[in-house]
């Protein structure tokens, strides 16, 4: 058996009492550490409440080698962790494709995601976001237009963007950063962008939310990572108030 557990936005508390239990009776306990992090605590605290040893699983163990996971999954009951929701990355969906092809059974148990955290605390209408997108570290002569064209084709159907920051190993994209990056590449495609929403720390007890201008934000200080960056599309009247009583955005002239 292959259990897939969501651990929720921020630390060891967030996970669900059903996937707490199925993580104690398990015989193997894997957690990927790529697609998403709990800030919020690290693996001895995991261990300490899970009452488990837990195998740290890079995108290399999950792509290319997952037979340990799935021969534990075979001959015991074994889980696959992951911070968020499960099931958000297609490597996840692989892993139980590959499962079921062996023949072993899986289930899914789901928690707070990042995706629906941010329209609480943005107050932004979760039925207006169009396609996501990721926002990588450059690298060299390497930097992909693609993050900002997705902006673009969202905002001319009046729709809202999540931009999902890189994480590299122990190394995390910041707001100020993600928002230089971005403008470089606006200036190269000729496109503005009037309006950003910062969050920080969602699912902590201090995340922070700002939204304002680009150049408004990249000197605002959001405190340590994760961060997500959402590039709002026209605003409807609740949303705009939403972000003046929550965000710090100004108020419209009279």
């Amino acid at each position: 058996m292959l259990t897939f557990i969501g651990l929720g936005l921020y630390d060891e508390h967030d996970i669900s009492l059903k996937g707490l239990s199925v993580i104690r009776d398990a015989d193997a306990v894997f957690l990927e550490t790529y697609t998403s992090r709990l800030m919020g605590a690290d693996i001895p605290a995991l261990e300490a409440l899970y009452q488990q040893p837990i195998r740290l699983l890079s995108r290399e163990d999950v792509e290319q080698h997952p037979d340990p996971i799935l021969d534990a999954a075979e001959s015991g009951s074994a889980v696959f962790l992951t911070a968020g929701d499960t099931m958000v990355s297609t490597t996840h969906a692989d892993l139980r494709i590959r499962a079921a092809e062996r023949g072993i059974r899986t289930a899914i148990i789901h928690a707070a995601s990042i995706a629906s955290a941010i329209c609480g605390l943005s107050g932004l209408q979760n039925y207006r976001f169009g396609k996501s997108c990721s926002l990588p570290y450059p690298e060299a002569r390497w930097m992909p237009t693609t993050p900002v064209e997705v902006i673009a084709a969202n905002r001319s159907q009046n729709l809202h963007t999540i931009v999902y920051l890189d994480i590299q190993n122990d190394r995390y994209m910041r707001i100020p950063e993600a928002i230089v990056i971005i403008g470089e590449i606006c200036s190269k495609l000729h496109i503005t962008i009037p309006l950003f929403v910062g969050i920080a720390r969602a699912g902590s007890n201090d995340p922070v939310v700002i939204a304002g201008t680009g150049d408004q934000l990249k000197s605002m200080d959001f405190g340590p990572p994760l961060h997500i960056l959402i590039v709002p599309a026209d605003l409807h009247m609740m949303e705009r108030e939403y972000l003046e009583l929550f965000a710090g955005f100004p108020p419209e002239a009279d």
